[in-house]
C-alpha cells in the first residue's frame, strides 16, 4: 500500500512549552503530509510503491535515475519525520536512558551529559537543513548529522554516515522557527526535556537486534 501520515501519538499541544501547537500543526499536517504524498506521487507506478518505506530508503541506488532524487528527499522526510514524532513526549514525562541503553551509553560516550553535549555539536554543525542522529552503528552508538531529509539508512555513501537511527532531531528551520527563531541552540538544548526514552530503548533494542 502507499504511504500514509501516521497520526501524531499525542495532541498537537502535548509538547508545549519546549515544541508549541502551533508548529507541531504546521510541521505535521502540512511538512510531513507533503513528504508522504510527493513519494507516493514519485513511486507510482513502480515496483517500489508498495514496499515499506525503510526498504525504500535503504533501495534508492536500485531506483530509476528520474526517481532517485524525489524518493530521497521525500521518501526520506516521511521516514524521518516518523521516527521524530515516536520519540517525543510532554515535557518531563520522558524519564531516563535504564538498562542496556544507558550501559551503551556510557561504554559508547562516558555519560549522558558527554553524549548530550555531542550530540548538540552535530546539531549545530550542520550548516542549513538537516538532522542530528544517535545511531546504532557496528553494535556501537554513534552521533552524526545528515543533510535535507537524508537518513544514515541510505548508507554512508548518500547520506555521510551509516547506522540505524534510534533518535533524531530535525534542525530544519519549519521545526523550531516560530518558537526559536534563529536561536538554533535553544531548540537544540529544550528538546531533551520532551525526549521519550522508553522509546528510545524500544529503537536500541531493535536496531541490536
Amino acid at each position: 500500500m502507499a504511504f500514509t501520515l501516521p497520526p501524531l501519538p499525542y495532541a498537537p499541544n502535548a509538547l508545549e512549552p519546549t515544541i508549541d501547537a502551533k508548529t507541531m500543526e504546521i510541521h505535521h499536517g502540512k511538512h510531513h503530509k507533503a513528504y508522504v504524498d510527493n513519494a507516493n506521487k514519485a513511486l507510482e507506478g513502480t515496483p517500489w510503491a508498495d514496499k515499506d518505506p525503510i526498504e525504500v530508503i535503504k533501495s534508492l541506488k536500485d531506483l530509476p535515475d528520474d526517481k532517485r532524487g524525489p524518493v530521497r528527499n521525500n521518501a526520506g522526510g516521511h521516514v524521518n519525520h516518523s521516527l521524530f514524532w515516536s520519540i517525543l513526549t510532554a515535557p518531563g514525562k520522558g524519564g531516563s536512558p535504564t538498562g542496556p541503553l544507558a550501559d551503551a551509553i556510557n561504554a559508547s560516550f562516558g555519560s549522558l551529559d558527554a553524549m548530550k553535549e555531542k550530540f548538540s555539536a552535530a546539531a549545530m554543525g550542520r550548516f542549513g537543513s538537516g538532522w542530528a542522529w544517535v545511531c546504532v552503528t557496528n553494535g556501537k552508538l554513534e552521533i552524526c548529522s545528515t543533510p535535507n531529509q537524508d537518513n544514515p539508512l541510505m548508507g554512508e555513501a548518500i547520506a555521510g554516515c551509516g547506522g540505524t537511527p534510534i533518535l533524531g532531531l530535525d534542525v530544519w528551520e519549519h521545526a523550531y522557527y516560530l518558537n526559536y527563531q534563529n536561536r538554533r541552540a535553544d531548540y537544540a538544548a529544550a528538546f531533551w526535556t520532551v525526549v521519550n526514552w522508553s522509546a528510545v530503548a524500544e529503537n536500541y533494542a531493535k536496531a541490536k537486534g
